[in-house]
């Protein structure tokens, strides 16, 4: 069986008071049946370091794209040629974190837009799925990736939060969606009933470690081993086996992706 968990940052996770190093986060993920995992960068200034720190890593992918909340004066005239070489490399299936953010950077959402827009037409040109990150801001974001996208474009909503109208819209444009462990809080009504919405051949699970760990391990810092809690979660709410979830997830990865699971999975290695 595999299990992916879709969306992570590994070079984000603590290595000081937490884990040693990123081989015990890898061993902690295969022990709780995680067979795959998509690192995401935010900052191309940085991807390099991502890159170099998980293109040896068997099972591990990455992604390559500019944040909404990593956007600034100093780094929004990106170069598209540097973003193309990027995500030629071995290993780096998608473009993303990109997308639009009014929550948490509202003052910026004028550069965003321009900037997200440059994105989406870089990746409508290369034939890569998209990592959409929306806060606030899913209709823009969609119009955006219409428009510049000019019908080529294809990804995932990541950590979907949005209602079923948005849902819709984003399944209707040929996307997937993506739920987080945030499925498992008590109070997100609004995700649950997304996520009954969504079927689950147009699903992806995650964890976006090292951010808000699922249920039962909420208040903890999070890490990839967890996505299995999240298959959990979407399992009841679907009415069905985790298996089942793990299953039919994985396969939406590797076609959302055009990834091939079977090629290499996760390898513990004892420390």
């Amino acid at each position: 069986m595999f299990l992916v968990d879709s969306h992570c940052h590994l070079d984000s996770l603590d290595y000081e008071t937490v884990h040693p190093n990123v081989q015990a986060v890898i061993n902690r993920a295969c022990a709780l049946g995680v067979t795959h995992m998509l690192s995401v960068g935010v900052d191309l200034v940085e991807f390099s370091a991502l890159y170099d720190l998980v293109k040896d890593l068997p099972g591990v992918y990455t992604a390559a794209g500019l944040h909404p909340e990593n956007l600034t004066l100093d780094n929004k005239n990106w170069r598209e040629e540097e973003l193309a070489e990027f995500l030629g490399r071995p290993k780096v299936i998608a473009l993303g974190e990109t997308g639009l953010d009014y929550i948490n950077t509202p003052e910026t959402a004028t550069m965003q837009k321009e900037s997200f827009a440059r994105q989406v037409a870089v990746g409508a040109s290369l034939d890569k799925p998209l990592i959409i990150h929306g806060r606030g801001a899913m209709k823009d974001c969609m119009d955006i990736i219409s428009f510049e996208g000019n019908g080529k474009s294809r990804g995932v909503m990541h950590c979907f939060c949005d209602d079923i109208a948005q849902a819709k819209r984003a399944l209707d444009m040929g996307f997937y969606i993506s739920f987080s462990g945030i499925v498992s809080f008590k109070k997100a009504l609004n995700v649950q009933e997304a996520c009954r919405y969504v079927p689950l051949d147009r699903m992806l699970v995650e964890t976006d470690s090292p951010y808000l760990a699922p249920v039962p391990m909420r208040g903890h810092p999070n890490e990839p081993g967890y996505v299995s809690y999240t298959a959990a979660a979407v399992a009841a709410l679907h009415n069905t086996t985790k298996e089942r979830v793990c299953e039919t997830t994985a396969q939406n990865f590797a076609t959302c992706f055009g990834v091939d699971l079977e090629q290499e999975s996760l390898v513990a290695v004892e420390a």
